[in-house]
């Protein structure tokens, strides 16, 4: 059995989940990585050896319970999950297509019921864990366009709270993550004028990247 902390990081291959990888792989965390993209996933491999990997997609409940039985076959435990796996499909209300709402639901709010639920009989068995969710100030905010991914956030918020008073005397902490505008491919799609815009109510007249929210991550882990 592994002696170092194990940590599975869902949505790694890119953006915030690979900045988390980096940041916990430099932190001697084992790391067991996720994502549904194959090429961009693959390529963690190559940039930070000893990670282990899975393809795959969180909306499926049956990959979700084989993940942690994976993760937890191969380094023999489970201390921290990071719940980063995350999708939006911008649209007013008015025009929203069902599917665009569900795919939404699906994976930023059912996804992490089902990788939640899997994990928790090892960490409550072993009396320690952490379980960390990203959520977004878009969930507390609002922001025109995106009730759907808005709704998914805030309930992210609700669930981490919840949890949190569910298995917290079990020596299990929840914690949800909620960054504002964070420089990833998710916001490079924005206009040019509405990043403008966002960058104006920002008190440091920018937006975060990364790295800076890995840093939150790693904090909250220790311990």
């Amino acid at each position: 059995m592994s002696e170092q902390r194990v940590a599975l990081v869902t949505g790694a291959s890119s953006g915030i989940g690979e900045a988390i990888v980096s940041r916990l792989t430099e932190s001697g965390y084992s790391v067991f990585a996720t994502g549904r993209d194959h090429a961009r996933t693959s390529r963690l491999c190559e940039r930070y050896p000893g990670i282990e990997i899975r393809i795959g997609d969180i909306t499926d409940g049956d990959f979700c319970s084989s993940l942690i039985a994976d993760c937890v076959g191969r380094f023999g435990r489970l201390d921290l999950l990071v719940n980063n796996a995350g999708i939006t499909r911008d649209n007013l209300l008015m025009r929203m297509k069902q599917e665009e709402w569900d795919d939404v639901i699906a994976t930023n709010l059912t996804g992490i019921y089902s990788v939640c639920k899997a994990c928790l009989r090892g960490m409550m068995k072993a009396k320690k864990g952490r379980i960390i969710n990203i959520a977004s100030v878009v969930g507390v905010m609002g922001n025109p366009g995106q009730s759907n991914y808005a709704a998914t956030k805030a309930g992210m918020i609700g669930f981490s709270k919840s949890l949190a008073r569910e298995i917290g005397s079990r020596g299990i902490t929840v914690n949800a993550v909620a960054p504002g505008f964070i420089e990833t491919d998710m916001t490079a799609r924005m206009p040019r004028q509405r990043k403008r815009e966002a960058a104006e109510r920002i008190l440091l007249q920018r937006f975060g990247q990364p790295e800076e929210v890995a840093q939150v991550v790693t904090f909250l882990a220790s311990g």
